[in-house]
Protein backbone atom coordinates (compact mmCIF):
# COMPACT_ATOMS: atom_id res chain seq x y z
CA UNK A 1 0.00 0.00 0.00
CA UNK A 2 1.47 3.31 -1.07
CA UNK A 3 0.26 6.81 0.38
CA UNK A 4 -0.54 8.53 -2.83
CA UNK A 5 -2.81 6.93 -5.38
CA UNK A 6 -4.86 8.70 -8.57
CA UNK A 7 -7.98 7.39 -7.29
CA UNK A 8 -9.48 6.00 -3.96
CA UNK A 9 -12.85 3.93 -3.99
CA UNK A 10 -14.38 3.68 -0.64
CA UNK A 11 -16.97 0.51 -0.89
CA UNK A 12 -16.11 -3.30 -2.76
CA UNK A 13 -19.81 -3.21 -3.63
CA UNK A 14 -20.93 -3.48 -7.25
CA UNK A 15 -20.09 -0.17 -7.46
CA UNK A 16 -16.43 0.28 -6.02
CA UNK A 17 -15.47 -3.23 -8.45
CA UNK A 18 -16.88 -1.76 -11.59
CA UNK A 19 -15.39 1.54 -10.90
CA UNK A 20 -11.62 0.09 -10.28
CA UNK A 21 -11.94 -2.24 -13.41
CA UNK A 22 -12.08 0.75 -15.41
CA UNK A 23 -10.10 2.78 -13.44
CA UNK A 24 -7.19 -0.28 -14.17
CA UNK A 25 -8.30 -0.38 -17.48
CA UNK A 26 -7.48 3.10 -17.85
CA UNK A 27 -3.54 2.51 -15.92
CA UNK A 28 -4.86 4.58 -12.38
CA UNK A 29 -2.92 4.00 -9.55
CA UNK A 30 -5.70 2.69 -7.63
CA UNK A 31 -7.07 1.80 -4.32
CA UNK A 32 -10.03 0.36 -2.67
CA UNK A 33 -10.92 0.21 0.69
CA UNK A 34 -13.83 -2.19 1.74
CA UNK A 35 -15.42 -3.10 5.03
CA UNK A 36 -15.67 -6.64 4.59
CA UNK A 37 -13.58 -9.89 4.68
CA UNK A 38 -13.82 -9.64 0.63
CA UNK A 39 -15.34 -7.93 -2.04
CA UNK A 40 -18.66 -8.22 -2.96
CA UNK A 41 -20.53 -5.60 -0.48
CA UNK A 42 -24.24 -6.29 0.94
CA UNK A 43 -26.16 -7.76 -1.88
CA UNK A 44 -23.00 -9.86 -2.99
CA UNK A 45 -21.68 -10.94 0.15
CA UNK A 46 -19.39 -13.44 0.61
CA UNK A 47 -19.50 -14.09 -3.17
CA UNK A 48 -16.23 -15.64 -3.01
CA UNK A 49 -16.24 -18.43 -0.74
CA UNK A 50 -20.13 -19.33 -0.52
CA UNK A 51 -20.75 -22.94 -1.30
CA UNK A 52 -21.88 -24.22 -4.47
CA UNK A 53 -25.30 -25.60 -3.22
CA UNK A 54 -25.95 -22.57 -1.58
CA UNK A 55 -24.66 -20.72 -4.89
CA UNK A 56 -27.28 -22.07 -6.43
CA UNK A 57 -29.79 -21.69 -4.20
CA UNK A 58 -29.37 -17.95 -4.29
CA UNK A 59 -30.13 -17.38 -8.04
CA UNK A 60 -28.90 -15.92 -10.99
CA UNK A 61 -28.69 -12.10 -9.92
CA UNK A 62 -26.37 -13.82 -6.74
CA UNK A 63 -24.13 -15.61 -9.09
CA UNK A 64 -23.54 -12.66 -11.52
CA UNK A 65 -21.31 -11.34 -8.56
CA UNK A 66 -18.74 -14.27 -8.83
CA UNK A 67 -17.90 -13.08 -12.67
CA UNK A 68 -17.84 -9.00 -11.42
CA UNK A 69 -15.38 -10.63 -8.60
CA UNK A 70 -13.03 -12.29 -10.55
CA UNK A 71 -12.79 -9.52 -12.84
CA UNK A 72 -12.16 -6.88 -9.61
CA UNK A 73 -9.89 -9.00 -8.94
CA UNK A 74 -7.76 -8.98 -12.32
CA UNK A 75 -7.61 -5.48 -12.21
CA UNK A 76 -4.82 -3.28 -11.21
CA UNK A 77 -6.06 -1.91 -7.94
CA UNK A 78 -5.06 -3.06 -4.45
CA UNK A 79 -7.54 -3.86 -2.45
CA UNK A 80 -8.07 -3.27 1.33
CA UNK A 81 -10.22 -5.44 3.14
CA UNK A 82 -12.01 -4.65 6.02
CA UNK A 83 -10.92 -1.47 6.41
CA UNK A 84 -13.15 1.21 8.40
CA UNK A 85 -13.07 4.77 7.12
CA UNK A 86 -13.64 7.63 9.44
CA UNK A 87 -12.69 10.43 8.10
CA UNK A 88 -12.91 11.65 4.66
CA UNK A 89 -11.65 15.25 3.44
CA UNK A 90 -12.07 17.40 -0.01
CA UNK A 91 -8.52 17.36 -0.67
CA UNK A 92 -8.40 14.00 -1.14
CA UNK A 93 -7.34 12.76 2.14
CA UNK A 94 -8.86 9.62 3.39
CA UNK A 95 -8.37 8.53 6.92
CA UNK A 96 -9.13 4.69 7.91
CA UNK A 97 -8.48 1.72 9.72
CA UNK A 98 -6.44 -1.26 8.59
CA UNK A 99 -5.83 -3.94 10.90
CA UNK A 100 -6.31 -1.91 13.64
CA UNK A 101 -4.09 0.69 12.74
CA UNK A 102 -5.10 4.30 12.29
CA UNK A 103 -3.90 5.11 8.31
CA UNK A 104 -3.94 7.93 6.05
CA UNK A 105 -4.03 8.05 2.33
CA UNK A 106 -4.38 10.93 -0.39
CA UNK A 107 -5.62 10.50 -3.93
CA UNK A 108 -6.11 12.94 -6.46
CA UNK A 109 -10.17 11.76 -6.75
CA UNK A 110 -11.79 10.27 -4.33
CA UNK A 111 -15.55 7.81 -5.60
CA UNK A 112 -18.04 7.39 -2.94
CA UNK A 113 -19.40 4.01 -3.51
CA UNK A 114 -21.16 2.83 0.14
CA UNK A 115 -23.82 1.82 -0.95
CA UNK A 116 -27.53 1.31 1.29
CA UNK A 117 -28.47 0.88 4.30
CA UNK A 118 -31.49 -0.20 6.12
CA UNK A 119 -34.08 2.11 6.74
CA UNK A 120 -34.57 2.82 10.69
CA UNK A 121 -38.20 1.29 11.59
CA UNK A 122 -38.56 3.08 15.23
CA UNK A 123 -41.53 1.09 16.58
CA UNK A 124 -42.57 0.38 20.02
CA UNK A 125 -40.66 -2.75 21.43
CA UNK A 126 -37.87 -2.68 18.37
CA UNK A 127 -35.12 -2.90 20.60
CA UNK A 128 -36.40 -6.06 22.03
CA UNK A 129 -33.86 -9.06 21.33
CA UNK A 130 -35.46 -11.05 18.80
CA UNK A 131 -36.70 -8.30 16.35
CA UNK A 132 -33.61 -7.27 13.15
CA UNK A 133 -33.19 -5.68 10.31
CA UNK A 134 -34.10 -8.06 7.39
CA UNK A 135 -31.37 -7.01 6.06
CA UNK A 136 -29.22 -8.58 8.91
CA UNK A 137 -30.76 -12.13 8.47
CA UNK A 138 -29.77 -11.61 4.76
CA UNK A 139 -25.76 -10.73 6.21
CA UNK A 140 -26.33 -13.76 8.33
CA UNK A 141 -27.03 -16.30 6.09
CA UNK A 142 -24.54 -15.40 3.73
CA UNK A 143 -21.81 -14.60 5.43
CA UNK A 144 -22.55 -17.63 8.23
CA UNK A 145 -25.62 -19.92 6.59
CA UNK A 146 -27.23 -19.30 9.73
CA UNK A 147 -31.18 -18.97 9.50
CA UNK A 148 -33.90 -17.79 12.13
CA UNK A 149 -35.86 -20.64 13.81
CA UNK A 150 -39.13 -20.77 16.11
CA UNK A 151 -42.16 -18.18 14.94
CA UNK A 152 -40.83 -16.04 12.52
CA UNK A 153 -42.16 -13.08 11.14
CA UNK A 154 -41.41 -10.14 8.41
CA UNK A 155 -43.02 -6.89 8.50
CA UNK A 156 -42.74 -4.04 6.76
CA UNK A 157 -42.55 -2.68 2.95
CA UNK A 158 -40.36 -2.81 -0.15
CA UNK A 159 -39.69 -5.33 -2.50
CA UNK A 160 -36.39 -7.02 0.01
CA UNK A 161 -39.14 -7.20 2.29
CA UNK A 162 -40.58 -10.10 -0.21
CA UNK A 163 -37.20 -11.59 -1.24
CA UNK A 164 -36.24 -11.63 2.09
CA UNK A 165 -39.86 -14.04 2.99
CA UNK A 166 -38.60 -15.86 -0.59
CA UNK A 167 -35.03 -16.49 0.76
CA UNK A 168 -36.08 -17.93 3.46
CA UNK A 169 -38.66 -20.20 2.24
CA UNK A 170 -35.72 -21.10 -0.38
CA UNK A 171 -33.41 -22.25 2.63
CA UNK A 172 -36.07 -24.24 4.12
CA UNK A 173 -37.56 -21.55 6.92
CA UNK A 174 -40.71 -21.79 7.75
CA UNK A 175 -42.26 -17.65 7.93
CA UNK A 176 -45.24 -17.58 9.36
CA UNK A 177 -46.63 -14.60 8.52
CA UNK A 178 -45.67 -11.17 5.91
CA UNK A 179 -47.13 -8.02 7.65
CA UNK A 180 -47.65 -5.53 4.42
CA UNK A 181 -47.56 -2.06 5.43
CA UNK A 182 -47.59 -0.51 2.62
CA UNK A 183 -50.68 1.81 2.00
CA UNK A 184 -53.37 1.31 -0.26
CA UNK A 185 -53.21 4.64 -2.25
CA UNK A 186 -49.67 4.05 -2.68
CA UNK A 187 -50.87 1.34 -5.56
CA UNK A 188 -53.38 4.64 -7.24
CA UNK A 189 -49.77 6.79 -7.20
CA UNK A 190 -47.84 4.15 -8.65
CA UNK A 191 -49.95 3.75 -11.46
CA UNK A 192 -48.57 6.74 -13.74
CA UNK A 193 -44.86 5.50 -13.80
CA UNK A 194 -46.38 1.72 -14.80
CA UNK A 195 -45.77 1.74 -18.46
CA UNK A 196 -42.23 3.02 -17.99
CA UNK A 197 -41.65 0.39 -15.54
CA UNK A 198 -42.57 -2.26 -18.24
CA UNK A 199 -39.35 -1.34 -19.83
CA UNK A 200 -37.87 -3.37 -16.47
CA UNK A 201 -40.06 -6.07 -16.97
CA UNK A 202 -37.68 -8.78 -15.58
CA UNK A 203 -37.33 -6.92 -12.54
CA UNK A 204 -41.31 -7.00 -11.84
CA UNK A 205 -42.06 -10.64 -13.04
CA UNK A 206 -39.40 -11.17 -10.22
CA UNK A 207 -41.22 -9.56 -8.02
CA UNK A 208 -44.51 -11.40 -9.07
CA UNK A 209 -42.92 -15.43 -8.50
CA UNK A 210 -41.51 -14.36 -5.46
CA UNK A 211 -45.24 -13.14 -3.54
CA UNK A 212 -46.57 -16.07 -5.91
CA UNK A 213 -43.77 -18.68 -3.79
CA UNK A 214 -44.73 -16.73 -0.57
CA UNK A 215 -48.30 -17.60 -1.31
CA UNK A 216 -47.71 -21.29 -2.89
CA UNK A 217 -46.04 -21.64 0.89
CA UNK A 218 -48.73 -21.40 2.45
CA UNK A 219 -47.51 -18.11 4.41
CA UNK A 220 -50.14 -15.60 5.51
CA UNK A 221 -49.72 -11.99 4.18
CA UNK A 222 -51.98 -9.37 5.88
CA UNK A 223 -52.02 -5.84 3.65
CA UNK A 224 -52.40 -2.73 4.78
CA UNK A 225 -50.92 -2.93 8.03
CA UNK A 226 -50.68 -0.23 10.61
CA UNK A 227 -49.89 0.04 14.25
CA UNK A 228 -47.17 -2.80 14.30
CA UNK A 229 -45.73 -3.23 18.25
CA UNK A 230 -42.88 -5.94 19.17
CA UNK A 231 -44.13 -6.82 22.39
CA UNK A 232 -42.40 -9.16 25.33
CA UNK A 233 -40.94 -8.86 28.47
CA UNK A 234 -37.13 -9.39 28.13
CA UNK A 235 -37.53 -10.79 24.10
CA UNK A 236 -40.00 -10.37 21.88
CA UNK A 237 -43.12 -12.54 22.14
CA UNK A 238 -45.48 -11.51 19.80
CA UNK A 239 -46.22 -8.70 17.57
CA UNK A 240 -49.46 -6.78 17.47
CA UNK A 241 -51.07 -5.01 14.61
CA UNK A 242 -54.53 -3.45 12.76
CA UNK A 243 -54.76 -4.69 9.17
CA UNK A 244 -58.01 -3.59 7.78
CA UNK A 245 -59.61 -2.09 10.89
CA UNK A 246 -59.11 -5.27 12.52
CA UNK A 247 -56.55 -5.64 15.54
CA UNK A 248 -54.44 -9.00 16.01
CA UNK A 249 -51.26 -10.67 17.64
CA UNK A 250 -49.27 -13.09 16.56
CA UNK A 251 -46.87 -15.20 18.64
CA UNK A 252 -42.84 -14.62 17.44
CA UNK A 253 -39.54 -15.80 18.15
CA UNK A 254 -38.16 -13.42 15.49
CA UNK A 255 -39.83 -10.22 14.07
CA UNK A 256 -37.95 -9.23 10.79
CA UNK A 257 -38.54 -5.36 10.27
CA UNK A 258 -37.90 -4.01 6.43
CA UNK A 259 -38.99 -0.16 5.52
CA UNK A 260 -36.87 0.37 2.60
CA UNK A 261 -33.10 1.13 2.22
CA UNK A 262 -31.63 4.71 2.25
CA UNK A 263 -28.46 6.11 0.55
CA UNK A 264 -25.42 5.78 2.54
CA UNK A 265 -24.17 9.58 2.61
CA UNK A 266 -22.38 9.54 6.12
CA UNK A 267 -19.18 10.40 4.19
CA UNK A 268 -20.28 12.77 1.41
CA UNK A 269 -22.29 14.27 4.19
CA UNK A 270 -18.90 14.77 5.98
CA UNK A 271 -17.14 16.32 3.50
CA UNK A 272 -20.29 18.39 2.99
CA UNK A 273 -21.20 17.85 -0.88
CA UNK A 274 -24.51 19.24 -1.34
CA UNK A 275 -27.72 17.07 -0.96
CA UNK A 276 -30.90 17.20 -2.34
CA UNK A 277 -34.49 15.60 -0.45
CA UNK A 278 -36.00 12.26 -2.54
CA UNK A 279 -39.48 13.10 -1.82
CA UNK A 280 -40.84 9.75 -3.16
CA UNK A 281 -38.87 7.66 -0.82
CA UNK A 282 -38.09 10.12 1.88
CA UNK A 283 -34.52 10.27 2.00
CA UNK A 284 -31.47 12.40 1.55
CA UNK A 285 -29.27 11.57 -1.33
CA UNK A 286 -25.68 13.74 -2.96
CA UNK A 287 -26.42 15.89 -5.82
CA UNK A 288 -24.81 14.13 -8.83
CA UNK A 289 -24.59 14.67 -12.30
CA UNK A 290 -24.76 11.87 -15.19
CA UNK A 291 -20.97 10.74 -14.20
CA UNK A 292 -21.74 10.80 -10.55
CA UNK A 293 -19.70 14.53 -9.81
CA UNK A 294 -20.83 16.05 -6.85
CA UNK A 295 -20.72 19.73 -5.78
CA UNK A 296 -16.80 18.85 -4.12
CA UNK A 297 -14.85 18.74 -7.55
CA UNK A 298 -12.62 16.07 -6.22
CA UNK A 299 -15.53 13.42 -4.80
CA UNK A 300 -17.64 11.14 -6.93
CA UNK A 301 -20.40 9.04 -6.04
CA UNK A 302 -21.31 5.77 -7.33
CA UNK A 303 -24.07 3.56 -7.10
CA UNK A 304 -26.86 3.56 -4.37
CA UNK A 305 -24.82 5.69 -2.09
CA UNK A 306 -26.26 8.41 -4.92
CA UNK A 307 -29.67 7.06 -4.57
CA UNK A 308 -31.60 3.92 -4.55
CA UNK A 309 -31.69 1.86 -7.99
CA UNK A 310 -30.60 -1.67 -7.05
CA UNK A 311 -27.34 -4.14 -7.95
CA UNK A 312 -27.22 -4.12 -11.79
CA UNK A 313 -27.60 0.11 -11.87
CA UNK A 314 -24.99 0.50 -9.09
CA UNK A 315 -22.17 -1.80 -11.49
CA UNK A 316 -23.18 0.04 -14.42
CA UNK A 317 -22.74 3.96 -12.50
CA UNK A 318 -19.30 2.20 -11.03
CA UNK A 319 -18.20 2.01 -14.75
CA UNK A 320 -19.17 5.55 -15.62
CA UNK A 321 -17.37 6.78 -12.22
CA UNK A 322 -14.60 5.20 -12.97
CA UNK A 323 -14.48 6.40 -16.82
CA UNK A 324 -15.23 10.10 -15.68
CA UNK A 325 -11.89 9.49 -13.01
CA UNK A 326 -10.02 8.69 -15.94
CA UNK A 327 -10.99 11.73 -17.92
CA UNK A 328 -10.88 13.77 -15.51
CA UNK A 329 -7.28 13.12 -14.64
CA UNK A 330 -6.41 13.10 -18.14
CA UNK A 331 -5.52 10.21 -18.98
CA UNK A 332 -8.60 9.17 -21.14
CA UNK A 333 -10.04 11.82 -23.46
CA UNK A 334 -13.93 12.83 -23.39
CA UNK A 335 -14.61 11.11 -26.70
CA UNK A 336 -12.65 7.75 -25.26
CA UNK A 337 -14.90 7.83 -22.07
CA UNK A 338 -18.23 8.69 -23.97
CA UNK A 339 -17.43 5.57 -26.58
CA UNK A 340 -16.72 3.38 -23.76
CA UNK A 341 -19.25 4.69 -21.32
CA UNK A 342 -22.20 4.16 -24.24
CA UNK A 343 -23.01 0.41 -23.16
CA UNK A 344 -22.90 1.53 -19.77
CA UNK A 345 -25.04 4.33 -20.04
CA UNK A 346 -27.38 2.09 -21.81
CA UNK A 347 -27.42 -0.59 -19.07
CA UNK A 348 -28.28 1.78 -16.78
CA UNK A 349 -31.02 3.54 -18.45
CA UNK A 350 -32.99 0.10 -18.20
CA UNK A 351 -32.29 -0.76 -14.82
CA UNK A 352 -33.69 2.40 -13.77
CA UNK A 353 -36.67 2.49 -15.68
CA UNK A 354 -38.14 0.44 -13.04
CA UNK A 355 -37.44 2.29 -10.07
CA UNK A 356 -40.28 5.07 -9.85
CA UNK A 357 -42.88 2.81 -10.17
CA UNK A 358 -41.31 1.36 -7.29
CA UNK A 359 -40.42 4.08 -5.26
CA UNK A 360 -43.77 4.98 -5.21
CA UNK A 361 -45.31 2.08 -4.79
CA UNK A 362 -43.39 1.30 -1.90
CA UNK A 363 -43.41 4.98 0.05
CA UNK A 364 -42.81 4.41 3.38
CA UNK A 365 -46.24 4.65 5.33
CA UNK A 366 -45.70 7.64 7.65
CA UNK A 367 -46.66 6.11 10.67
CA UNK A 368 -43.49 3.85 10.40
CA UNK A 369 -41.64 7.35 9.81
CA UNK A 370 -42.89 9.11 12.98
CA UNK A 371 -43.53 7.04 15.77
CA UNK A 372 -46.23 8.45 17.83
CA UNK A 373 -46.00 6.59 21.02
CA UNK A 374 -43.58 9.41 23.00
CA UNK A 375 -41.92 5.73 24.62
CA UNK A 376 -40.40 4.58 21.80
CA UNK A 377 -37.02 4.53 21.45
CA UNK A 378 -35.73 6.91 18.23
CA UNK A 379 -32.28 6.98 19.31
CA UNK A 380 -30.83 3.47 20.12
CA UNK A 381 -27.14 4.64 20.69
CA UNK A 382 -28.29 7.41 23.75
CA UNK A 383 -31.86 5.65 24.63
CA UNK A 384 -33.78 8.82 23.54
CA UNK A 385 -37.58 8.54 22.53
CA UNK A 386 -39.79 10.06 20.50
CA UNK A 387 -41.17 12.01 23.83
CA UNK A 388 -37.75 12.91 25.17
CA UNK A 389 -37.66 14.61 20.68
CA UNK A 390 -40.77 16.40 21.02
CA UNK A 391 -39.94 18.00 25.05
CA UNK A 392 -36.83 19.21 23.33
CA UNK A 393 -38.85 20.93 20.37
CA UNK A 394 -41.19 22.36 22.90
CA UNK A 395 -38.00 23.97 24.83
CA UNK A 396 -36.90 25.48 21.52
CA UNK A 397 -34.80 23.09 19.78
CA UNK A 398 -34.48 24.52 16.17
CA UNK A 399 -32.65 21.94 13.79
CA UNK A 400 -31.30 18.68 14.32
CA UNK A 401 -27.84 20.01 15.38
CA UNK A 402 -28.91 21.98 18.85
CA UNK A 403 -31.24 18.95 19.79
CA UNK A 404 -28.25 16.67 19.19
CA UNK A 405 -26.33 19.42 22.15
CA UNK A 406 -29.51 19.22 24.13
CA UNK A 407 -30.67 15.34 24.20
CA UNK A 408 -27.42 13.64 22.94
CA UNK A 409 -29.39 12.28 19.80
CA UNK A 410 -27.05 10.82 17.32
CA UNK A 411 -24.19 11.54 19.39
CA UNK A 412 -23.57 7.86 19.98
CA UNK A 413 -21.40 5.33 17.72
CA UNK A 414 -23.82 5.48 15.21
CA UNK A 415 -23.61 8.64 14.34
CA UNK A 416 -27.30 9.13 13.15
CA UNK A 417 -27.68 6.50 10.85
CA UNK A 418 -30.30 4.38 12.81
CA UNK A 419 -32.10 8.17 13.99
CA UNK A 420 -30.94 10.88 11.83
CA UNK A 421 -34.27 10.58 9.25
CA UNK A 422 -36.92 9.93 12.58
CA UNK A 423 -35.72 12.83 13.85
CA UNK A 424 -35.96 14.78 10.94
CA UNK A 425 -39.34 13.84 9.94
CA UNK A 426 -40.30 14.28 13.76
CA UNK A 427 -39.16 17.69 13.87
CA UNK A 428 -41.15 18.08 10.52
CA UNK A 429 -44.63 17.00 11.49
CA UNK A 430 -44.12 18.90 14.69
CA UNK A 431 -43.39 22.50 13.01
CA UNK A 432 -45.97 21.62 10.11
CA UNK A 433 -43.22 22.27 7.50
CA UNK A 434 -41.71 20.01 5.24
CA UNK A 435 -38.90 17.43 5.93
CA UNK A 436 -36.60 19.39 3.30
CA UNK A 437 -36.83 22.69 5.36
CA UNK A 438 -35.38 20.83 8.32
CA UNK A 439 -31.91 19.05 7.19
CA UNK A 440 -29.81 16.60 8.75
CA UNK A 441 -27.59 16.87 11.49
CA UNK A 442 -24.36 17.65 10.90
CA UNK A 443 -21.69 14.92 10.25
CA UNK A 444 -18.76 14.81 12.19
CA UNK A 445 -15.61 12.87 12.21
CA UNK A 446 -14.72 10.22 12.84
CA UNK A 447 -18.05 8.81 11.78
CA UNK A 448 -16.99 5.39 12.76
CA UNK A 449 -15.42 4.97 16.86
CA UNK A 450 -11.80 5.01 16.88
CA UNK A 451 -9.85 4.94 20.07
CA UNK A 452 -7.44 7.99 20.94
CA UNK A 453 -4.91 5.08 20.87
CA UNK A 454 -5.32 4.40 17.28
CA UNK A 455 -5.94 8.44 16.76
CA UNK A 456 -2.49 9.17 18.80
CA UNK A 457 -0.26 6.85 16.69
CA UNK A 458 -1.77 8.22 13.25
CA UNK A 459 1.22 9.03 10.47
CA UNK A 460 -0.32 12.28 8.83
CA UNK A 461 -0.16 11.92 4.86
CA UNK A 462 2.32 14.62 3.12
Amino acid sequence: MKTQYDLIIIGAGPAGMAAAIEAGKSGLATIVLGDQWSPGGQVYRAIEHVAPEKLETLGADYRHGQELARQFRAAQADYLPRTVVWQAEPDGVVSFLYEDRARQIRGKRIIVATGARERPVPIPGWTLPGVMAATAADVLLKSHGMVPTGDIVVAGSGPLLFLTAARLLDFGVTVNAVLDTTPRSNYLAALPALPQALRGYEYLLKGLRMKRQIRRNGVTVYRNVKNLEAVGAHTVETVRFSSNASVRELDVDTLLLHNGVVPDCQITQQVECEHVWYEPQRYWRPQVDEWGNTSEKNVAVAGDAAGIAGAKAAEASGHLAGLEAACRLGVISRAERDLRAAVFRKKLLREKAVRPFLDRLFRPAADLLVPADERTIVCRCEEITAGDIRKALELGAPGPNQLKAQTRCGMGPCQARMCGLTVSEIMAQYRGIDVSSIGYPRIRPPIRPISIDQLADLELVE
